[in-house]
């Protein structure tokens, strides 16, 4: 029986050059691909490939959140994670889905295909110590005011702009969001912080500057 991959890439030429270093080999069969998580979460526990080879980052979402979806309903699926960035934080949300792989794209070909081998065996790509590392991280109280780590990427990313004074459509034109979705954004930092004023929250993002700063930037 050949295995089984499914491909999902944004990118029609990286899916286009994936799926014919795959079907070179006698004993690999491209059942599926596309370029969104909406769609590669539908339609993946639906053709059952032994490997999906997932982008880490997509316009709509992550192959991360893709491959704790489909292995959330079939852990026979493995999934082996492609991405253009050497991330810790990727690395350990890939670890944490249930990922078998984690690769660079700067992979060369032979080596992409003996990934795609070794984890429909059954093997884990992902090194031990990387395993560790992520599970002491976890066990360990994390650093901060827990105030923050309750906060979304695009939440802290708001607070930030609410820090500078800037107003909702101000920070709106700058995150590309509507007005009203800025307003939104507003109320519920408001309600995670425990605050009732939007003046509170910026005196609370100026005193905790460089913590806000330093999660923002780790999640781009």
């Amino acid at each position: 029986m050949p295995i089984r991959v499914y491909l999902l890439d944004d990118h029609e030429i990286v899916r286009r050059g994936l799926r014919e270093l795959l079907e070179l080999e006698d004993d690999m069969q491209v059942v599926g691909e596309s370029g969104s998580a909406e769609e590669a979460a539908r339609r993946i526990p639906a053709l059952r490939p032994h490997v999906a080879v997932l982008d880490a980052r997509l316009p709509d979402g992550s192959g991360i959140e893709v491959c704790r979806t489909v292995r959330s309903l079939d852990e026979n699926i493995a999934g082996l994670i492609l991405t253009s960035f050497d991330d810790e934080q990727a690395l350990t949300a890939a670890v944490l889905a249930g990922a078998s792989g984690y690769l660079l794209k700067d992979i060369r070909g032979a080596d992409f295909v003996d990934a795609v081998r070794r984890v429909a065996a059954g093997e884990k790509l992902i090194a031990d110590s990387d395993v560790a590392d992520v599970q002491e991280r976890i066990a360990a109280p994390e650093p901060g005011d827990p105030r923050l780590r309750s906060l979304t990427p695009q939440e802290r990313r708001i607070l930030l702009h609410v820090a500078k004074g800037m107003t909702n459509r101000q920070i709106g034109a700058e995150l590309f969001l509507a007005e009203k979705t800025v307003k939104n954004y507003i109320t519920a930092v408001l309600a995670k912080l425990g605050m009732e004023r939007r003046t509170q929250a910026a005196v609370f993002a100026a005193t905790h500057a460089d913590e806000l700063d330093d999660r923002t930037r780790g999640d781009r």
